[in-house]
């Protein structure tokens, strides 16, 4: 039934016979030897060195960010954000159980409680409507001029929506609401870098954005993250206390706050740097096998569509995404697929259903659970000509 999908799958990835194609492999096609070469002959692998210092700029120019600080990974770039926009322990944050767990886990660190909203079936990112509507039902703004549940009595410190698969939420009506209810928006940007909201890069719309630099991902470090602030005292604060805050001494070792080991090697953000100089051919030519997609999927073949890009962004296209007529559908479709050479996944298990949250508030997630049994992700490599 599905031949015809692998078949196109592998002609467009040149795959050769009992070649597998792979749901999202790195490309290295660029200076990556040369940077890592030069960063092992200064002998500075560790948290100091040139690389670091030009990542972080070379990300501000890219990104618009007025600061821009590394971490080790994305999950730790979450925690940060969490702590840097004065979430704590026993606060609720707002965010979509349709999400990957680094999203839940770092509020989790804290010792805050998720709250789970609803996403657009568009975007598969949480849903302004439905935020809105939670709030007017579940929540009120005291003397304090702070958002709290009316039925925990607990502060709504912040909401997180994440750009799944690189498409942009709705950022613009989701800032007007948290804004309203005076709750802090952080931008859980993980797999949105190089996607853009009506001209503007994703995660420069919070207090704090959150990227990932995985092995997966659109440009990568290996492992690593960046927090990303139009607020530049805060993002001066950031590369502080995620390095331990350790006060500049030639040789004391003074610290005055409680700090963070979460700083990227010199060695990882080498190969950022590489990376980032190559993001402009690489998400063109992502966008490009995502118009191939378009044109294949266009008379929705065997009941499937193809995800596009939400009107009013540009979308890195980091993962594929289809949506399978059914459950049954996309269970038989991931079987098929992974027996026959191409590499195909659904979409995470919503975070309500795992057993460390199956206790948090929801909104009934209708969208969200129509969405997960339905969306698998297809090959989406970039391809160097």
């Amino acid at each position: 039934m599905y031949q015809d999908i692998v078949e196109f799958i592998r002609n467009h990835y040149n795959a050769k016979e009992g070649e597998k194609v792979m749901l999202h492999a790195p490309t290295f096609a660029g200076n990556e030897k040369k940077y890592l070469n030069e960063c092992i002959d200064t002998t500075f692998v560790s948290s100091v060195g040139q690389f670091v210092d030009r990542f972080e700029r070379d990300m501000e120019a890219f990104t618009g960010a007025k600061r821009a600080v590394v971490c080790v990974s994305g999950t730790n770039a979450l925690h940060m954000s969490m702590l840097l926009t004065g979430v704590k322990q026993d606060d609720e944050v707002l965010t979509q159980a349709l999400t990957f767990i680094a999203t839940c886990n770092a509020i989790s660190y804290i010792g805050a409680h998720p709250v789970f909203i609803d996403v657009d079936l568009d975007t598969m990112g949480l849903s302004p409507i439905a935020l809105e509507n939670w709030l007017k039902q579940n929540a009120e703004i005291r003397k304090d001029g702070q958002c709290y549940n009316v039925k925990t009595g607990r502060r709504i410190k912040a909401c997180v929506p994440m750009h799944t698969f690189g498409h942009p939420v709705r950022l613009e009506e989701i800032s007007n609401i948290c804004r309203q209810w005076n709750i802090e928006l952080i931008e859980d940007a993980a797999e949105s870098i190089g996607s853009l909201y009506k001209g503007k890069h994703t995660g420069t719309f919070g207090k704090v954005g959150a990227i990932s630099f995985n092995g997966n991902k659109t440009i990568t470090t290996g492992g690593g993250g960046m927090m990303l602030f139009q607020d530049e005292e805060l993002g001066a604060f950031a590369k502080h206390i995620t390095t331990q805050a350790k006060v500049p001494h030639r040789w004391e070792f003074v610290h005055d706050h409680i700090g963070y080991n979460y700083r990227m090697p010199n060695i990882n953000a080498a190969l950022g740097c590489a990376q980032l100089e190559q993001i402009d051919r690489f998400i063109e030519s992502k966008r490009a096998t995502a118009q191939a997609y378009i044109n294949y999927f266009a008379g929705e073949p065997d009941g499937i569509k193809f995800m596009k890009e939400p009107e009013g962004t540009r979308s890195n296209y980091w993962l594929n995404a289809i949506l399978l007529p059914s459950k049954e559908e996309q269970l038989k479709f991931l079987e098929y697929t992974n027996d026959n050479g191409v590499m195909t996944r659904p979409i995470w298990e919503l975070m309500n259903r795992l057993v460390m949250f199956k206790n948090a508030q929801n909104d009934g997630l209708k969208n969200s659970r129509w969405l997960a049994d339905r969306i698998v992700n297809i090959p989406s490599s970039v391809i160097i000509l």
